[in-house]
């Protein structure tokens, strides 16, 4: 600890820590105010805040870096892991940590080559993916209703398309207008590509049957939204099937991978998508005249051949007329015998009605049959009721009131019996109910709490009259009432224990509740004792 009073060393001049921070602060700000850095990005990190933090380094130095978040949501790259690029921005300093960094207000990469290194490698990345592979791609229509174009409306493109359609086979174009460069022109080629897709078929604005991306040429970066990982993701989820035409000939995107078709140009776009339309007629013209032809040989060989079979036929008129004569014999033949047929059947009915008996006589001859059989009836009835009456008079005759009035005599003693029997055990056996109703009552008394309460215990009641029998269930103030085997007595629940009211203050014992007694085994019943049956 240095003295106060020691004399200065110097004229050096004192500052803290935050003066010094503050002063290099000032002076790296004012030197280096707008810069221009080339570095290669490593480890770049988007923090929840949504700034950018990341290194750029050469092969022998390493300077820190972040971006904003209102100027990382404009930088017009991604940055990545190794990419080589030129940052725009100011060097400053984090007085906390004792560093210097540089705040990126711009991004772009460095060079062409740069941009080829990224393209390879975001070409690599998505086909690994499975996003290039020949068996994805779908054919397209051969004559597609309506046709969906993605481009910009102002350019030439748009016109060379439209021209080249209506030249070849006039469709129905549906043009979804996009920016084709700049920073969001990725973020509207792949909503275009998305939206065609949503479309709902047969709704009011008819879905395309095959799309169509395409842009005139231009150097690497102005094609490079076409590179850009979102479009190529659209182009190869798309449902529709999709042509892309970035570029002259020799220009290469990787929306041309990701597509089911590339055309080298957008004309060669319309000219793939559609055929022309006079060949089409004069192929049609031509395979009609091949049908009309193949038609009319295969008339005249079919001619030749039945006349030829008509030669090994008959004449047609006598074959007729032969015909016809067997038909008038075999109508004359069905006639004879429908003829015969019939006499048969009207003889047969005549002999039939001839044995019909006569219905008069037939009914006099019932009627006579049924006097006769009443006269039957009548004589069998009398006969009946005489035998009857000839049998009741004979048992009649050995009928006596005399064995009836003796088993009368034999029945009333029989019953004064039973009467003296029944009554003797009623007796027998209301004796022996008393004798135990009496043991039971007086087992009753010995075992009530009455008798318990006389052998020194006592019954608590609270002032419900419930009775208590826990301690938990009392608290302070509570008001019981004590039962004793000479009487009861009023308490109160004390803090500690409670106090009989005019006993001199003295604790009462809880009772011990007694042991209920085994209830008695039921005698068994007297052998001798008789029944009523």
């Amino acid at each position: 600890m240095q003295d106060d009073s020691a004399p200065p060393l110097g004229n050096i001049p004192e500052f803290s820590v935050s003066e010094i921070s503050q002063q290099v602060k000032r002076t790296v700000e004012g030197a280096f105010e707008h810069v221009r850095v080339r570095g290669e990005i490593s480890r770049p990190t988007r923090a929840g805040s949504g700034h950018l933090y990341l290194t750029l380094k050469d092969e022998k130095s390493v300077l820190d870096a972040i971006c904003w978040r209102g100027a990382a949501q404009k930088l017009s790259i991604q940055p990545e892991e190794g990419m080589e690029v030129i940052c725009t921005g100011k060097l400053t300093t984090f007085p906390g940590r004792s560093k210097y960094q540089m705040v990126i207000e711009q991004m772009e990469l460095a060079g062409e080559g740069a941009l080829l290194k990224l393209l390879e490698d975001r070409r690599k990345k998505l086909a690994a993916e499975g996003l290039f592979d020949a068996a994805r791609k779908r054919p397209l229509p051969f004559l597609p209703k309506v046709i969906g174009v993605v481009t910009s409306p102002t350019g030439a493109v748009i016109r060379d398309i439209l021209h080249r359609l209506s030249d070849r086979f006039p469709s129905h174009v549906l043009v979804w207008p996009v920016l084709v460069q700049g920073e969001t022109a990725k973020d509207q080629v792949a909503a275009a590509i998305e939206g065609f897709n949503r479309m709902a078929p047969g709704g009011a604005v008819p879905r395309p049957d095959l799309l169509i991306v395409a842009r005139g040429g231009g150097s690497l970066e102005d094609l490079w939204a076409f590179n850009e990982e979102i479009v190529v993701r659209a182009a190869a989820a798309s449902e529709i099937p999709l042509i892309s035409a970035v570029g002259h000939e020799t220009d290469t995107t990787l929306i041309d991978f990701a597509s089911d078709r590339r055309a080298p140009t957008p004309t060669a776009a319309a000219e793939i998508a559609v055929p022309v339309r006079a060949d089409l007629l004069a192929t049609l013209m031509q395979d009609g005249t091949r049908l009309f032809n193949g038609l009319r040989r295969k008339f005249a060989e079919s001619e030749t051949r039945l006349s030829g079979l008509a030669r090994g036929l008959g004449d047609p008129r006598s074959i007729i007329e032969a015909k016809a004569q067997t038909v008038d014999y075999r109508w004359q033949a069905a006639g004879s015998a429908a003829e015969r047929r019939l006499s048969r059947a009207n003889d047969r009915m005549r002999d039939l009605a001839s044995k019909i008996p006569d219905p008069q006589a037939e009914l006099n001859r019932m009627e006579s049959r049924f006097k006769v059989a009443e006269q039957r009836w009548a004589s069998s009835i009398r006969r009946v009721g005489e035998v009857a009456v000839s049998k009741l008079g004979a048992v009649a005759g050995r009928l006596r009131l005399e064995p009836i009035a003796e088993r009368t005599v034999r029945g009333d003693r029989d019953l004064a019996r039973l009467g003296t029997q029944f009554e003797q055990a009623f007796v027998r056996i209301a004796d022996q109910q008393a004798k135990r109703l009496d043991a039971a009552g007086r087992l009753l008394e010995s075992n009530s709490y009455e008798q318990t309460l006389k052998r020194g215990f006592a019954l608590v009641r609270n002032a419900d009259g419930a009775p208590v029998t826990r301690a938990a269930g009392l608290s302070e103030g509570d008001g019981i009432s004590i039962h004793f085997g000479d009487g009861a007595r009023d308490a109160v629940i004390g803090g500690t224990s409670a106090h009989v009211a005019g006993s001199g203050g003295k604790p009462v014992e809880k009772p011990v509740e007694p042991k209920p007694e085994p209830k008695p085994k039921p005698k068994k019943p007297d052998p001798a004792q008789g029944s009523l049956l």
